[in-house]
């Protein structure tokens, strides 16, 4: 039996997409921990245990909520962002401001009456132990994320782009059921179905107001609903172009390719099997952003490359087009 959220129309109309650093913070500390792993992320993967072997991260306080030995953690540590996200300011500072009747209501659905010496620290003194807690998830996030962002959070913006255009195109009913093939929307209820989700039915006790639709690069290659929420509730779902993401550059552009291209359009074409802004592809190319900019143009006047707006930036990436050209 699936997982279900009643939505109907007033909740669906206030549904909304956000990207959120700390989700993606929190979700790779799961990877890590070997949670749900994602094979499309094994190079990040690769390059975080080197890090981390080089200087570890002290995360007395954030790791034993999270690697618990259960199926579930504690849902406060990944708010519902305010807006659209992308500040992890603003998503430290709603952790740091969950009510602590909430605090102690999670930690007691995922631990029990019996908890353990973290969690029943963080009951006794919910303001401090956030801080805390807060201070841990920065430092990893500065660590395993921030050097990452740029493309992770293109790759995020190209995801709510499409979304944003399935939606427009083919309603509600179409939006969900191309998030994940365990998810749908029917007749004012989203369900989660699915093998994993077969021995959980439960009705979700939804948040205030609409769902926030969260893509995820660094997680799970399931959809996670929070079934409790003192903010609004999240679907957090697999960003798609993940696996591109990491290869985005690493592969040579041909012989033949570069012969009617030329070297620095070729290697252009081939890192926008991601997406990425101009500034992205100048810091990566050691150019000024204008020299990037004339060859984007003669990429995307020639059907190779794509550009969509997203916020105050542009998304460039290749096209179907280009990709058959590398």
């Amino acid at each position: 039996m699936p997982m279900t959220i009643e939505l109907g129309v007033a909740e669906l109309a206030a549904t909304r997409f956000a990207i959120s650093p700390l989700s993606e913070t929190v979700a790779c500390l799961l990877q890590i921990a070997g949670l749900d792993r994602n094979t499309v992320n094994q190079p990040w993967s690769r390059w975080a245990r080197e890090e981390l072997d080089r200087e570890p991260l002290a995360l007395s306080r954030t790791w034993p909520l999270l690697v618990t030995g259960r199926l579930s953690w504690p849902e406060f540590l990944v708010p519902a962002p305010r807006d659209s996200g992308d500040s992890l300011e603003n998503d430290l500072d709603a952790l740091r401001r969950t009510p602590e009747a909430q605090v102690r209501a999670s930690l007691d659905r995922v631990f029990g009456e019996k908890l353990p010496h973290a969690a029943a620290a963080l009951a006794d003194d919910p303001t401090a132990g956030l801080r805390e807690i807060a201070e841990e998830l920065r430092e990893a996030h500065d660590r395993l994320v921030a050097p990452h962002w740029p493309r992770i959070r293109a790759a995020l913006e190209a995801d709510v782009g499409y979304r944003a255009r399935q939606l427009t195109t083919g309603g509600a009913e179409r939006l969900f059921a191309d998030l994940h093939p365990d998810l749908r929307w029917h007749s004012d209820r989203v369900t989660l179905a699915g093998e994993r989700w077969r021995n959980r039915h439960r009705a979700v006790a939804r948040g205030p107001g609409g769902l926030v639709l969260m893509p995820v690069v660094l997680g799970s290659p399931y959809v996670l609903i929070k079934n409790n929420t003192s903010t609004q509730t999240t679907i957090r779902y697999p960003a798609r172009g993940t696996a591109a993401l990491w290869a985005a550059g690493t592969r040579s552009p041909g012989a033949g390719t570069v012969r009617l291209l030329g070297r620095m359009r070729a290697g252009l074409l081939s890192a926008l099997s991601s997406p990425a802004t101009t500034t992205d592809l100048a810091r990566a190319f050691g150019v000024t952003p204008s020299a990037v900019s004339q060859h984007l143009k003669v990429l995307r006047d020639s059907g190779l490359v794509t550009r969509e707006r997203s916020g105050r930036g542009v998304l460039y990436q290749t096209t179907p087009l280009g990709e058959r050209l590398l």
